[in-house]
């Protein structure tokens, strides 16, 4: 980069002057908008001067320059190109030939950006040629100009020529300057093992590695930035030598160099873990893989923004890892991201663009759209051949894709063709032992495989295993899979011993150097297990099929074709096997058929544009789906001997589709065909026994897809969040209503799938759990009266609650064979009843009852695939925020609320006009981390709002504005609407793919119903809803299937609130609701129950039914400190009685009644946040709770921190609750004139990782540290608590100050020096012995795991000010104190040295020693 001239250094008047250095301090403080800007005012007033031509001249090269550098930072590089031109043009009239010779230098190096290489080269050339023409005693740095050379040589594949000009300017270097340019040596050795790894030349690398590591120990220590850059490549050598333990560790070596040296946002630290990312994905450890390109893309985001290329190409790595675990549809999104970006960077025949066309050429070819993948690749090998040399290894690998198409499709000897051409440049650019020859001739031998050839296969394959051998070693998993290649070749000949030795071997290599996940290894099962079947070896044959089953579970998604593949050739085995086990035939022929149909819903096609060749695309899929399914039907009707017509075939395909209504049309007709009315009774008896027995099939493994989820409303208080939701859920709004208090509950589902904005309806619980049921069993009926056979949908293969089990395979034989059993009884005339009655008659008696209730309503009901949100409105003012945490739900829509009449910046404005000590921007941080830091789910998601394809992480936000009616135009809104998000969205870039912006604006004056205004609420509920909709379709919660038994058992634990809603009202349930269910119930309660009635599968199961309620909000679940006895578990079975108790006792203004006594109770807790027992025990009174349902309660809310128990030293005392967020804000601030004050110590995290602490973590921190300290005299004032430790004679300050927790320790000022010396000795031993800030930083750190999930992985670290910048920096271990208590700022505008009083007051330092040197103590 040209170094930037100082105003002072050109001859120009002062006003140029003034302006010229405005640019530059712009430039540098990184607001390249406004440094353009002013240069482009300089040169436009510069003429207007009586000036020299050469003073004009000389400026306009200097701004021409620097303007150029902002463009090449921002990735505009053609303009950075026609920047230096202009440079380049001024330097020609000056006659400056360094001037000449640096613009050359300069362009060569963005023409090589942008991916003209022969324009690079004439470039750097000629600035090596004109150096060679000016004096040489002038620093004229040609080896710096052949290592330029050499860059693109190197770019452009061309290997030798690179690595001559790197030898040249080795050369001149060493001989002409010396050890001058050790370090720029070390560079250049650097590179040269670059390109030595490219070329396969591992060892070669590795000695380039060691010389550049050599030099850089000796001249920059053990921690400086280049060594990083050296371990980090070494590990890249590694990599490719698939050593992956070796590579980790030199990429862990880099990170801890990185991590102390750069800033945590540095782009070398993302290139690190991208890297860690490659590895873990050629491990198959996809979840770890993913989670470090994660990491790497928080970096870039944050540092590169949304259109770099390094974004870019992370988005490529992230896509890899999708289409290895068959999530195709993801990996497309990720590479069209990608595909735009580079686009917008470079052009349309850049090679980066070329190798985005690549990956999306691989997830076609994956998906089996040859002919798309084709088209991608003839694409890519287009850009290349004009942009690159012929002979470049990229050209080679675009060849050899179109081999693998071409050999899918058929054309064998096209295939042949491509790999020999990629054969051809490899050969040339390559040495003959290189693994990517290896590679080509492995491809060779699967088409000639293909092509029946198997003698030259084989011969392809042992060439290949013979490069592997020599450059990889005998362990390496290329040379497994050459193994298994050959073990293919030979079974395909029936030479089956060796086939099974050739798989024995590639297994036996993977599972030493692979993860023992690794879906290579699930192949070589599977193949396994076809050589077995072969030999009529069908135990043996069951067992390799069941162990790739293990592993496909566990790596790829449930409904992956591979594992429908699996469970087919596992009905084949047992259709071999024997008679007797046909059923388990059935079985596994039922589970691939489920996989086939469900694994291709047309949800998961909704994310692809719906122009014509999309259609054609998806109408390719179906036929697709439709052979597969064909084929596996077959399968299934040999397996039941029944001969079926195909009319009935295509009946079944209908009823797993869930669009045929046969059924029910026969069932119509039957009911309507004249018959005598005995007739009609026994039709209907009938009808009713095979709907029981429908019943008691769909009881086993029955479930239908989830159809509820909350919507909450929330945001900061006042904003008219009840409005909106009034407004939506079509009630009239209220003048002057009262604030909500914690939360509201709608006990309404608003029906979605089917809403209308003039017709919009509500349904009750009881009305969807009815209705669940009922879809649940018609489809069991469907079966039964269509195939006279009982089948069983499947338990989902992977869900969110539960674990996945090893046990799937032998799951699915128990469960068909007691269902072929159910199928056998029911054509007896003792019926169902005989083939219970010798397992529990209660049980069955059960059945009967829970039966009873549902049939009738039954009778005339159908079934749809409508979707319901249960609405909440929560209540924002602070005093609730600790309150939200029991009904916060992971799997939930939140729609923020802002007052768009307020600037986001002003102080948030109560009901009744007080100003809070609180933004609106701040208000909305703690919205947004407590929303998004309290979800686990690390997840993203692709859906289409407004036409737009955008991807977006969980939970979903969706931003909604208030106070419209406060706008004068529609413009103005829609202008502070753009304001107010983007403010948001640049103070917490963390959360942008959280946030959907819908730009809708309520008008909520409730005395404005004039027909326009009732006309746009319709209009933006009508938006709000079509968003929500467009969620709801996508989100994965919203398509896990729901066993029976969960909509059962919450139907006997809801309490509706108003009965007549249930279509049948069951003297059954209710007997059990009345005599066993509890407004607060334990765990081992709820066991027992479900145990009773039958409902009852393991405590695993119960639990993850118990979590999907918590998460709709039917129930409050609470597990903390939940044993295995089921002893300590809480649910609330009735959570709006639970909300009425929280209200009362956090009365949010004043304690309404009551005699004086009581009212002074409260006004002491709103002065000190502490509430008396007394006080609590009145406000219980009028719930008339037992003793045992009142401990119950207490247990809960200290379980969530709302109330935390002081205990009193002295029995005497009255108990109080220690509650910290009841304290009002006028509470004046401590006064510490009399105290000696430390300097302050911050706990906390990057800004980036943890960009605001809630008050919800803060108070909860306050009441663990209460806990810890048994402090009864703790000290509160607004976010401010002070605990005096009594033994240590000192108090400890605790302050939230934003995004850090703010710490201070003071102790009294006394006149006597010795006492006051005593006094200050015992705290400075307790500081450094106790070290209470440890303490508040592991409680912190405790808190953020156990609440905010999401954030779990995050580093906790110290933080002091800096009294240079003001900024807060983060203090590492034993590197920062070497030179005392002087500490390195690591903010990137500042990197000054400062002493700092705080790392002597904590006592990270002891005492001085005998040399006057301050010591380290570790923390």
């Amino acid at each position: 980069m040209a170094m930037v001239k100082q105003a002072t250094e050109l001859t120009i008047p002062d006003d140029l002057k003034l302006l010229y250095n405005k640019a530059l301090n712009n430039q540098e403080a990184n607001d390249k908008q406004q440094a353009v800007a002013y240069y482009t005012q300089v040169l436009n007033q510069v003429k207007s001067y009586d000036l020299t031509t050469q003073d004009v001249d000389q400026l306009e090269y200097q701004i021409y320059l620097n303007i150029c550098d902002i463009h090449s930072q921002q990735s505009e590089i053609s303009l950075a190109i026609a920047f230096i031109t202009k440079a380049l043009q001024v330097a020609d009239i000056l006659q400056r030939q360094d001037k000449l010779s640096q613009c050359y230098n300069r362009r060569g190096e963005l023409k090589s950006l942008q991916g003209d290489y022969e324009g690079a080269l004439l470039d750097h050339k000629r600035s090596v040629e004109i150096k060679l023409t000016m004096d040489q005693s002038e620093e004229t740095d040609v080896a710096g100009s052949y290592i330029n050379i050499g860059n693109v040589y190197y770019a452009q594949g061309n290997y030798d020529n690179a690595i001559s000009m790197y030898e040249k300017s080795l050369d001149i270097d060493s001989s002409v300057l010396g050890d001058h340019h050790r370090p720029r040596s070390a560079k250049t050795y650097n590179s040269m093992g670059n390109i030595y790894d490219e070329q396969g030349k591992h060892d070669d690398a590795i000695c380039m590695y060691q010389k550049s590591l050599k030099i850089n120990l000796s001249e920059l220590g053990d921690y400086h930035p280049c060594i990083a850059d050296t371990y980090h490549n070494m590990g890249n050598v590694y990599l490719s030598q698939g050593k992956y333990d070796s590579a980790v560790s030199m990429y862990e070596k880099s990170l801890k160099i990185q991590l102390s040296t750069l800033d945590e946002n540095h782009p070398n630290i993302s290139d690190t873990y991208n890297n860690m990312g490659n590895v873990y994905r050629t491990q198959g450890k996809y979840k770890d893989a993913i989670c470090m390109f994660e990491k790497s893309l928080e970096i870039k985001l944050s540092v590169l923004g949304d259109n770099d290329p390094s974004v870019a190409a992370t988005y490529t790595s992230m896509g890899t890892v999708c289409q290895a675990q068959g999530k195709y549809h993801e990996a497309v999104s990720l590479y069209d991201k990608s595909l735009k970006i580079q686009i917008s960077a470079f052009d349309d025949n850049h090679p980066s663009t070329a190798a985005n066309y690549s990956s999306l050429g691989n997830v076609y070819y994956a998906q089996g759209k040859y002919d798309d993948a084709c088209c991608m690749y003839e694409k890519s090998l287009k850009i290349q051949l004009s942009a690159l040399n012929n002979d470049h290894p990229s050209i080679a690998i675009t060849h050899k894709h179109l081999g693998h198409v071409y050999d899918h499709q058929g054309k064998y000897d096209d295939a042949i063709c491509m790999f020999e051409k990629s054969l051809q440049i490899n050969l040339l650019v390559l040495d003959d032992d290189h693994p990517y020859l290896a590679e080509i001739y492995n491809n060779m031998g699967l088409t000639y495989y293909n092509q029946s050839k198997y003698n030259d296969a084989i011969s392809m394959y042992q060439k290949s295993i013979k490069i592997c051998l020599a450059v990889l070693g005998d362990v390496h998993p290329s040379i497994a899979e050459m193994y298994h290649n050959i073990g293919i070749v030979y079974k395909n000949q029936e030479n089956y011993g060796e086939a099974l030795n050739m798989y024995k071997k590639s297994l036996q290599i993977n599972m030493s150097t692979l993860d023992d996940r690794q879906i290579n290894i699930a192949d070589t099962y599977h193949d396994m297990g076809v050589v077995y079947y072969a030999q009529s070896d069908y135990d043996t044959a069951i067992s390799k099929y069941q162990e790739s089953l293990k592993i496909k579970f566990l790596v790829l998604d449930g409904y992956h074709p591979s594992i429908a593949d699996t469970y087919k050739n596992l009905g084949i085995v047992y259709g071999k096997k024997s008679e007797d086990d046909r059923h388990y035939a059935v079985a596994f022929y039922e589970r691939a058929l489920t996989i086939s149909v469900h694994g291709h819903q047309p949800n998961h096609l909704d994310h692809v544009d719906t122009n014509d060749n999309d259609k054609h695309h998806q109408h390719d899929d179906a036929l697709a789906m439709r052979q597969r399914f064909n084929e596996i039907h077959l399968s299934l009707r040999q397996a039941y001997k029944v001969n079926q017509t195909n009319t009935n075939m295509n009946h079944q395909w209908q009823v797993y589709q869930r669009q045929s209504q046969q059924s029910s049309n026969l069932r119509d007709n039957a009911s309507h065909n004249g018959h005598h009315q005995t007739q009609r009774s026994h039709y209907q008896a009938v009808k009713e026994k095979k709907y029981f027995t429908a019943y008691l099939q769909a009881l086993k493994k029955g479930c239908c897809r989830n159809k509820m989820i909350q919507a909450v409303f929330a945001g900061p208080e006042g904003v008219g969040k009840s409005s909106i939701m009034r407004i939506f859920t079509q009630q009239q709004l209220i003048s002057l209503q009262d604030p909500t208090k914690i939360a509201d509950q709608s006990d309404k589902m608003i029906h979605l799938q089917y809403y209308k904005i003039k017709d919009r309806t509500t349904h009750s619980l009881g009305e969807i759990l009815d209705d669940n049921v009922y879809e649940i069993v018609q489809l069991q009926y469907d079966y039964l009266i269509s195939n006279q056979q009982i089948s069983t949908i499947s338990r989902p293969l992977q869900d969110e609650y539960l674990p996945i089990h090893d046990q799937h395979a032998s799951d699915a034989i128990q469960s068909s064979k007691t269902n072929q059993q159910i199928a056998a009884t029911t054509s007896t005339s003792s019926g169902v009843s005989t083939m219970l009655q010798t397992d529990n008659d209660l049980l069955l008696q059960h059945c009967r009852h829970f039966f009873q209730h549902y049939y009738p309503s039954w009778l005339n009901k159908t079934t749809d695939d409508s979707q319901y949100a249960k609405i909440w409105d929560f209540e924002g003012q602070s005093i609730y925020h600790v309150t939200h945490q029991p009904f916060l739900s992971s799997n939930s829509i939140y729609i923020l609320v802002f007052n768009i009449s307020q600037n986001i910046h002003d102080k948030v404005l109560t009901r009744d006009g007080q100003l809070l000590n609180k933004t609106y921007l701040q208000s909305m941080h703690e919205w947004l981390t407590s929303i998004v830091g309290g979800n686990a789910n690390q997840n993203k998601m692709t859906t289409t709002v407004d036409s737009d394809q955008v991807e977006y992480s969980l939970p979903i936000v969706i931003l909604v504005a208030s106070r419209g009616d406060y706008i004068t135009s529609k413009q103005q809104g829609m202008n502070r609407f753009v304001q107010f998000e983007r403010e948001l969205r640049t103070t917490m870039p963390h959360y942008n793919s959280n946030i959907c912006s819908s730009r809708i604006i309520f008008n909520c004056n409730p005395d404005d119903n004039s027909d326009a205004t009732v006309a746009e609420r319709q209009q933006c509920s009508l938006r709000l809803h079509d968003i929500i909709k467009s969620f709801l379709q996508s989100l994965p919660f919203m398509y896990h299937p729901i066993p029976i038994q969960w909509y059962l058992l919450a139907t006997i634990l809801h309490t509706p609130a108003d009965v007549s809603l249930n279509q049948v009202k069951s003297s059954f349930i209710d007997q059990i609701r009345n005599n066993r269910v509890h407004k607060i119930m334990t765990m081992q309660e709820i066991q027992s129950l479900a145990k009773d009635i039958g409902l009852y599968e393991d405590e695993n199961e119960l639990i993850a039914m118990l979590s999907y309620l918590h998460d709709l909000g039917e129930v409050i679940f609470c597990r903390k400190g939940y044993d295995k006895a089921g002893n300590c578990g809480i649910i609330v079975t009735d959570v709006d009685w639970l909300l009425r108790i929280f209200r009362a006792i956090i009365c949010l203004d004043n304690c309404a009644s009551g005699s004086l006594d009581i009212q002074s109770l409260y006004e002491e807790a709103s002065r000190t946040g502490k509430i008396s027992i007394k006080y609590v025990n009145y406000i219980l009174a009028p719930y008339k709770l037992s003793d045992q349902i009142r401990k119950s309660i207490i247990n809960l809310m200290e379980a969530y921190d709302i109330l935390c128990t002081i205990k009193s030293d002295n029995d005497q005392d009255e108990c109080h609750y220690f509650v910290p967020y009841f304290l009002r804000y006028d509470v004046q601030p401590f006064d510490l004139t009399k105290y000696h004050v430390s300097e302050t110590l911050y706990i906390g995290y990057e800004h980036n990782h943890i960009p605001y602490i809630p008050d919800g973590i803060y108070y909860c921190l306050l009441s663990s540290c209460l806990k810890e300290w048994n402090n009864t005299k703790v000290e509160l004032y607004y976010q401010c608590a002070k605990f005096y430790l009594t033994s240590n004679h000192h108090y400890i300050i605790i302050n939230k100050d934003k995004s850090h927790i703010a710490l201070q320790y003071c102790y009294q000022k006394l006149d006597n020096p010795t006492l006051f010396n005593t006094i200050q000795s015992q705290v400075q031993t307790s500081i450094y012995k106790d070290r209470p800030h440890d303490t508040i930083k592991q409680k912190l750190s405790s808190l953020i795991h156990d609440r905010m999930p999401k954030f779990k992985g995050s580093i906790i670290r110290y933080y002091i000010r800096c009294h240079e910048c003001g900024k807060l920096t983060f203090i590492d271990d034993e590197e920062d104190f070497q030179e005392g208590s002087n500490i390195l700022c690591r903010n990137q505008s500042c990197y000054l040295i400062f002493d700092s009083q705080s790392i002597k007051d904590w006592m990270f330092l002891n005492q001085q020693n005998d040399n006057g040197k301050l010591n380290k103590i570790k923390s």
